[in-house]
């Protein structure tokens, strides 16, 4: 349960312009789609989705590291790590059931005999877009427990894109197509409450000590 009084109490010390920017942002954040990728070797990719997902208001990433485990790349994520919520498994096994226990299909970004081209994908089922690694793509894991197949369409002799060119057109396109629809796409009250007291934790210097200050002047 978030402390109302306390987290207005935080807004304080924020400048005008950063509150504003934090209505604005998470005015435009979902978590009706997510997104996972799977042991993404180059760091640059994994950091250039993250910044993509938060360009388009996607409030968590999973990343999978069941064999390359690496750090984010700061500065080609460009801060996003701090506004977008970072899920971390060692197995593909584990997140993908963690994903269905909260609702989502899974959806692989791979060429294949049942996929639906990117134009025709049903934006009203809650997903997670699956991205691979740079040369494998998907494991069969990711492909078999998979509910859907998504593509971009090609014309050219290129048949693939960059993970993170892929991830930036797949939610350029299904978050706008979101936001034309009647479905309740936004962060629920409460969890709006819960980013705003996260991001004032991120941003505010002294917020332990001004935390301890109110409560201790309460008493």
């Amino acid at each position: 349960m978030i402390d109302k009084h306390l987290l207005e109490h935080l807004e304080c010390f924020l400048t005008k312009s950063r509150r504003d920017k934090f209505a604005k942002v998470i005015a435009q954040r979902t978590s009706h789609f997510t997104v996972a990728t799977e042991d993404v070797y180059q760091l640059h990719n994994t950091s250039a989705v993250i910044r993509s997902c938060d360009v388009f208001g996607i409030q968590e990433v999973s990343i999978v590291e069941e064999q390359n485990t690496k750090r984010i790349d700061r500065e080609i994520a460009m801060g996003a790590q701090k506004w977008v919520d970072l899920n971390r498994y060692h197995s593909i096994k584990s997140c993908i059931e963690d994903l269905k226990q909260k609702g989502y299909q899974i959806v692989a970004t791979t060429p294949h005999g049942n996929n639906c081209d990117l134009q025709d994908f049903d934006v009203s089922k809650k997903s997670c877009f699956f991205f691979g690694r740079e040369t494998e793509g998907l494991s069969e894991e990711v492909l078999n427990a998979a509910d859907c197949y998504l593509k971009i369409p090609m014309v050219g002799f290129t048949e693939s894109l960059n993970i993170s060119v892929s991830a930036a057109i797949i939610l350029q396109h299904v978050t706008s197509k979101l936001k034309r629809t009647a479905i309740d796409w936004q962060l629920s009250e409460a969890e709006q409450l819960k980013k705003r007291l996260q991001w004032c934790q991120k941003t505010i210097k002294s917020y332990d000590e001004i935390v301890e200050r109110f409560y201790n002047n309460k008493v």
